[in-house]
């Protein structure tokens, strides 16, 4: 029989600044990395421009309006009966280019007004420091995070935010999705690089000895930060965030069996190893070597990634993938990476395929590697819904995505995996990071706004919505 949930399981929701906020130039915000992407598709990647282009549309600009909409949408993920709501900080609100030597007032009183708003409803936010988005000024100056001084510039961030909510926020995340600074689409999104050459997201001109340092760097200011925050506040609790990629080999062959375990450890383990163990894994020589390229690592940085160590891990989770060594089988999109169809999984319309028991298995994984909590930041169903005429929005797709994902998750917890939280991703829907599409829903909350910024921001309520309402009253019990 199963144990069910924990009594104090933190049942939310999650979206992140750069996709849901907009006003992006609205009280002294200044330009992110996000901002200058322009609107795309599956088959038309982003863009990034280095001005502003008139005549292109940045859906970041505007996103979904959560800076005018945020206690609507704050009440509205209280309706469901929220325990935790993941979000994030836009630097680019505290510190417009990165380099002032005062925040920016009204940045902050932004989220002082979010946080108390979410302590109305007793909703603990967990809250993401950098999801995707940093100064654009820093791209422009320093080519992002391979620059080591960026390092400052981030703490002195960090400094001025756990100073100024040390009361009001308990959880944070360092980096959003880290490891996708691992591979090369990550390059400008996470970390910042703009190499020349580069003019879309899907076509990077990526140079692995910059890619790698930068990610390095990141290690540094995360386990800085980790330490900085539990001096100014003892209770604070740092996770790390990982995109979560499974990978099944595709023959029991010895060399597909190598190759699974290899991109396990890049893709997944490279990162969290660091940031949850406080240091670089004994296969990084390896991956280092592979890629003919030397890091700057002093003993120093050693001895400061051992000090910062998280205290908890976040992944997301939406599909799992197929590792081989063979050429020439049709390819499965997915979030970051796409892999070899696997011809046990259906798709969503966007090719991401569908893989509830995967969750189940890198929870084990995960679990059995760190032995630390686990809150799941990012999970759901990204489709195409239909507003009915009388409003009404029935997205019986949706629902089941998550209904068989917490299936396994209650399967995880009674392997015994210590899993305290579940925010399904773009709770309210979110601009697609991947696309720039608003199409791509994932909310339980419809945002009246299409791919090129037309509509109302009305919000309404799907029938998901009153599904994961009642699963929530429930303690996931009832998932009928």
């Amino acid at each position: 029989m199963s144990k069910g949930f924990p009594e104090n399981f933190f049942w939310g929701g999650a979206v992140a600044a750069n996709q849901f906020e907009g006003a992006w130039n609205e009280d002294g915000k200044g330009p992110s990395t996000a901002d200058m992407e322009s609107e795309g598709s599956n088959e038309n990647p982003r863009k990034i421009s280095r001005v502003i282009e008139e005549g292109v549309y940045y859906p970041s600009h505007e996103a979904s309006d959560f800076y005018h909409h945020y206690k609507e949408d704050i009440r509205l993920c209280a309706e469901m009966g929220m325990k935790m709501f993941r979000m994030s900080i836009a630097w680019t609100r505290i510190f417009p280019t990165g380099e002032e030597e005062s925040p920016n007032e009204k940045g902050l009183q932004f989220y002082d007004q979010v946080f108390d708003e979410l302590r109305k409803y007793q909703i603990e936010p967990l809250v993401t420091i950098s999801h995707y988005e940093m100064p654009f000024y820093l791209t422009e100056k320093y080519n992002g995070w391979t620059d080591r001084h960026v390092i400052e510039l981030f703490l002195k961030y960090c400094r001025v935010i756990f100073e100024r909510y040390k009361d009001k926020v308990t959880y944070w995340l360092t980096f959003n999705e880290i490891n996708a600074g691992a591979i090369p689409t990550g390059g400008y999104f996470s970390l910042g690089i703009l190499n020349e050459g580069t003019a879309d997201l899907g076509n990077q001109n990526d140079i692995p000895q910059l890619r790698f340092q930068g990610l390095h760097h990141q290690f540094l200011a995360s386990a800085r930060a980790v330490k900085l925050g539990h001096e100014i506040n003892p209770d604070f609790k740092f996770g790390c965030m990982i995109a979560s990629m499974v990978f099944y080999p595709y023959t029991c062959a010895p060399d597909d069996m190598i190759r699974c375990q290899q991109e396990w450890q890049q893709n997944n383990f490279y990162c969290s190893d660091v940031l949850v163990r406080g240091e670089y894994p004994h296969y990084a020589k390896r991956i280092w070597e592979k890629l003919g390229i030397t890091l700057n690592i002093s003993a120093e940085d050693k001895e400061i990634l051992k000090e910062g160590k998280v205290d908890f891990y976040t992944c997301s989770y939406y599909m799992s993938h197929i590792s081989t060594c063979r050429e020439g089988l049709d390819i499965a999109s997915g979030n970051l990476i796409g892999r070899p169809k696997n011809p046990y999984l259906k798709a969503s319309e966007w090719g991401w395929q569908i893989d509830p028991s995967g969750l189940r298995y890198f929870l084990n994984e995960v679990y059995g590697r760190y032995q630390i909590p686990i809150i799941i930041s990012e999970n759901g169903f990204g489709a195409k819904d239909v507003v009915e005429e009388d409003g009404s929005i029935h997205d019986p797709y949706r629902i089941e995505y998550v209904r068989q994902h917490i299936l396994a998750m209650q399967d995880a917890i009674d392997d015994g995996v210590d899993l305290i939280g579940y925010m399904p991703w773009g709770c309210i829907d979110v601009v697609s990071n991947g696309s720039g599409q608003m199409t791509k829903r994932y909310g339980f909350v419809h945002v009246n706004r299409d791919d090129f910024g037309n509509g109302d921001f009305t919000r309404r309520k799907k029938d998901s919505f009153y599904w994961y309402k009642k699963v929530i009253a429930s303690n996931g019990r009832d998932l009928s």
